[in-house]
């Protein structure tokens, strides 16, 4: 097959060797983690009026108007020491640098209700330069302190008109209260903060984290923040077919071999190599790899080795990476126990996104067999 006639995403050559994710061991420096605070791949294009809201969601279709209200009173960058516009867009003298009132907006809701597409829009929609608005998810931001230090931090994000956190952890209490203390410095110096959050250990509930909580949790900050519930269903789920079965080790192989730059791993070398890497250094794992192709899929034997395949799965999804896998199907990644525990919401969001991402992969399974 010719490269003019091949199909998309598959490689012209069909016999070469797959890469491999064990083989890399990317390094990221610190400017990189700055410059990086964009919306990820994925959501690049999203935008209010791409998102579709559940008819039988009210709160869906507020949410968008409340946003869209907030991006509006955004407007204007303003240049390092300058008079700041406040939350709602007055302006305020600058010896009242720590106005009174919301200046963040936290989105509630369960995994799949499109809280990241709302978030990414809300960046979008901010009427100020990228480079005076940041979007990252929590681990990215203890990342960037571990390699600013606090003070830096502050200095780097304080004239940002906009912060953005997604899936903000409150799983470790020392990390919540440095980050808590750090966006209480960004709230003093006019950046407005907008997140959602993932469960608490020991939350079970509806499989999401309650504003209530989240409030409680980053202390000082919670009359700065405005909750804004988005209630429903697991959007990558309604409507859609039922995840792809497992394919065999050969056709996992074969489709690695006749797809452009995809990479091609054991799942338990995989595993044992993503302790070696440091999560915040995933995405950099991931960089240019065109599908990920998986043998030997079977249930991740502990919590710890859990937590980070679910880092794993949230750079694959921001990045559209389709993943082609042979073994047990992803709704048996994870114990009974692990998905009855505190870290459950988090389990059942790597579960929907690599289902997400083997539905994108099958397509490549039938192109490799000429289907």
């Amino acid at each position: 097959m010719s490269s003019s006639s091949a199909a998309p995403g598959l490689s012209p050559a069909t016999d070469r060797a797959p890469q491999s994710l064990c083989a890399r061991e990317p390094r990221v420096p610190a400017d990189r983690l700055v410059a990086e605070m964009v919306p990820p791949p994925r959501f690049d294009s999203v935008r209010f009026d791409t998102y579709v809201p559940d008819p039988g969601q009210p709160s869906q279709t507020e949410a968008v108007r409340v946003l869209a209200e907030f991006a509006a009173g955004l407007g204007g960058a303003h240049p390092a020491g300058a008079p700041r516009r406040g939350f709602l867009g007055f302006g305020r003298p600058k010896a009242h640098r720590s106005p009174a009132g919301p200046r963040g907006v936290y989105l509630d809701g369960g995994y799949g209700v499109g809280k990241t597409h709302l978030l990414a829009s809300l960046w979008h929609a901010t009427p100020a330069e990228p480079a005076l608005k940041a979007f990252g998810t929590f681990v990215e931001l203890t990342n960037l302190v571990g390699a600013l230090g606090f003070q830096q931090t502050v200095r780097t994000l304080s004239g940002h008109r906009l912060l953005c956190i997604d899936e903000f952890e409150l799983d470790d209490p020392g990390d919540t209260v440095l980050v808590s203390s750090l966006l209480g410095r960004l709230v003093d110096e006019g950046v407005a903060l907008a997140a959602t959050s993932n469960t608490l250990p020991g939350k079970l509930g509806e499989g999401r984290f309650a504003s209530a909580d989240f409030l409680r949790e980053i202390q000082g900050l919670s009359a700065r923040f405005r909750a804004l519930r988005i209630d429903g269903e697991d959007y990558r789920h309604r409507g859609l077919p039922e995840a792809p079965r497992p394919f065999t080790d050969e056709q996992v192989t074969r489709t690695a071999s006749a797809t452009a730059d995809a990479s091609l791993d054991a799942f338990p070398q995989l595993l044992d190599h993503l302790a070696k890497v440091h999560p915040s250094r995933y995405g950099a794992l991931t960089e240019g790899i065109g599908a990920v192709c998986l043998t030997r899929v079977r249930a991740v034997p502990d919590q710890s080795t859990a937590l980070r395949l679910v880092v794993l799965a949230d750079r694959l999804y921001d990045r559209e990476v389709p993943v082609v896998a042979s073994g047990s199907p992803f709704d048996q990644l994870f114990s009974e126990e692990m998905l009855n525990g505190g870290y459950r919401k988090k389990y059942f969001r790597a579960i929907s996104r690599l289902t997400a991402l083997a539905r994108d992969g099958k397509k490549l399974v039938g192109a490799a067999a000429g289907d």
